[in-house]
């Protein structure tokens, strides 16, 4: 049961990526490919239906972790406390940016809240980047299950590392990369003209930045954790993850150049859940390492609430999911279809 629930919460989390995650991009694409007016509001025009909507999948998340593991979610919470109100700042100030800008009519009112909006996206992609290379690479925990970390140290990743060292700056320079690759396919997808043509220009550079930053994440996360190659030896069936992302970055770059931009976003899509699928199985059974001592980690089984309260809560899961699906095709159904830029 709770390998179940360490599931539930991995693909809650997953989607949150793949879903925010081109709201995010989008917002950093914002500020590059948008040269008028009318472009900045077709590119808000492209996310406005859905993007609230999105972060249901991190509440949701969010919400399940504190039920499924709650040591998990007290250590974490506690730990990485000055991080999390980073995050919920940049929240903040990424929802007022959109409901605020059209209020007045200003030639300084309205730029300034796109530079909020561009800038709280492109940090929010690079913290959550971050956010998960300290997973991988593991916290100081101590005895009693909890640990506290600075927002930085000497930036070597070992037993004295803050939360930002080189490898985390790492993640989230390839969650930055990745995340505008995917949020750019998304305008690209649902514009025209030659915003749909600048769009799809910074998705290509986008495209090459997550391939490079792929490729040099990827040995480095299994030098500094060394459980991650232990699991992929231990069960190769495991390759199945890493390949789709693969697959998935192949892809968006294949279907970009033939002008295919729903086939190119899809295959963003499954480079992200590749990705981040990946990660999930390479740690489990942990769901926080420690990179002090590997039997003070926190793992499925005893960061997880007794056995009673995960059964019944699955009864809940389900017919929840199922609101928050048909909410969602819902959503979608109803912004489909091209943004004509005048």
């Amino acid at each position: 049961m709770e390998t179940v629930w360490f599931c539930l919460v991995a693909i809650m989390i997953a989607f949150y990526v793949v879903f925010d995650g081109f709201d995010l991009g989008a917002g950093l694409a914002h500020l590059f490919v948008g040269r008028t007016e009318a472009e900045r509001a077709a590119i808000l025009q492209a996310i406005g239906p859905v993007w609230d909507g999105n972060e249901v999948w991190l509440l949701a998340g969010g919400g399940t972790l504190y039920f499924a593991f709650p040591a998990l979610y007290s250590s974490s919470f506690s730990g990485f406390y000055l991080a999390l109100m980073i995050v919920l700042w940049l929240l903040i100030l990424r929802g007022i940016s959109i409901e605020f800008r059209n209020h007045i009519d200003s030639e300084m009112w309205m730029p300034f809240w796109d530079v909020v909006f561009g800038a709280s996206s492109g940090l929010l992609a690079l913290l959550y980047g971050v956010a998960l290379g300290n997973v991988v690479r593991g916290v100081p925990l101590g005895a009693d299950g909890f640990f506290f970390l600075p927002l930085w140290t000497d930036f070597l990743p070992g037993q004295k590392a803050g939360v930002i060292d080189w490898y985390t700056v790492l993640t989230g320079l390839a969650s930055l990369a990745a995340l505008s690759m995917h949020g750019s396919l998304w305008v690209t997808m649902k514009t025209t003209g030659e915003l749909r043509a600048r769009s799809r220009q910074f998705a290509g550079r986008s495209w090459w930045a997550a391939a490079a930053m792929t490729a040099a994440i990827t040995p480095v996360s299994f030098w500094i954790q060394p459980h991650l190659g232990e699991r992929f030896a231990e069960a190769p069936w495991g390759a199945v993850f890493p390949a789709l992302a693969v697959a998935g970055l192949a892809g968006a770059w294949i279907y970009g150049r033939r002008d295919r931009d729903g086939m190119a976003f899809l295959a963003s899509c499954a480079y992200l859940l590749g990705m981040m699928t990946s990660v999930v199985f390479g740690v489990y059974p942990y769901v926080l390492p420690s990179n002090v001592d590997a039997s003070r980690s926190l793992t499925v089984f005893n960061a997880a609430a007794p056995h009673y309260g995960l059964q019944v809560g699955l009864y809940w899961w389900f017919p929840g999911i199922v609101l928050v699906t048909g909410y969602f095709i819902f959503a979608y159904r109803h912004s489909h279809g091209r943004i004509e830029v005048n």
